[in-house]
Order: C-alpha cells, then sequence, then structure tokens
C-alpha cells in the first residue's frame, strides 16, 4: 500500500505540470489546488527538492518548478523517491538478505512476477498520462 507521501508527491507533481509556467509556484497555491495542508507538503517538496525531482525557490516570488519536462518524469520515480523500492515482499529488496529458502521457496517465482508487472506498469507510465 502507498503513503499518502507517495500519492500526495505525485499530485504536486501533476499540480505543477498542470501550471505550464516557468515561473515558481508556490506551494500555498498547490496546497490549496490540491485539497491538503501546505505544512505536510512542505515535508514531501523538501525530499523532491532532494532527489532533484522539482527545483525550489525560497523569497517573495519563491515556490517549486519541475527540473524537467512533465513527459520525461514517471510514476515509478516519484513513488520509489517518496516510498523506498516497490517491493511485495521484503525478499526481493535491493538491500535484502540472502533467503536461506531461496532455493526451496516454492512461491519466490511467483513474487518476482509480480514485482516486474508493477514495476513495469509505474514505470510506463509518465506523469503527463495522469494529467486530464
Amino acid at each position: 500500500m502507498f503513503s499518502t507521501k507517495g500519492r500526495y508527491a505525485l499530485r504536486i507533481m501533476i499540480d505543477l505540470a498542470q501550471q505550464k509556467s516557468d515561473d515558481p509556484i508556490p506551494l500555498k497555491d498547490i496546497a490549496e489546488r490540491i485539497g491538503v495542508s501546505k505544512k505536510y507538503l512542505e515535508i514531501i517538496a523538501k525530499e523532491l527538492v532532494s532527489s532533484k525531482l522539482l527545483s525550489g525557490s525560497s523569497g517573495k516570488h519563491g515556490g517549486y518548478r519541475l527540473t524537467k519536462l512533465p513527459e520525461e518524469y514517471t510514476v515509478g520515480e516519484i513513488l520509489e523517491t517518496m516510498e523506498g523500492p516497490i517491493s511485495p515482499v521484503a525478499c526481493l529488496l535491493p538491500d535484502a538478505d540472502n533467503c536461506p529458502r531461496k532455493s526451496d521457496c516454492k512461491t519466490l517465482p511467483m513474487w518476482e512476477e509480480y514485482a516486474k508487472i508493477s514495476h513495469d506498469f509505474f514505470y510506463s507510465k509518465k506523469l503527463t498520462d495522469l494529467i486530464r
């Protein structure tokens, strides 16, 4: 299940993509449009800036901008930035210890297939696919 951080990060990114402006967009404006508190969005925006998905500027005309074109973002990269690796089971996480049951696990191939399907799904969706 995805947390509110992941879902709201997508909403921030969609909102910025819809503005089609070269000027920074104030977070208070985004918060009003998407119906989420500015305080909570500040936490999310800071992570998006740290990961270079957004650029931010402060001051009177400050705000946030996308760092690339909307069609260059995938939903997968945004979600994984906020949520970490998308994995159905712990043993498939990138930093997982080697499972002693791996060679005998009857369910591992199913989990691997599911992980590939979900990864491919989210990485095939562009930010622009979510804009109506």
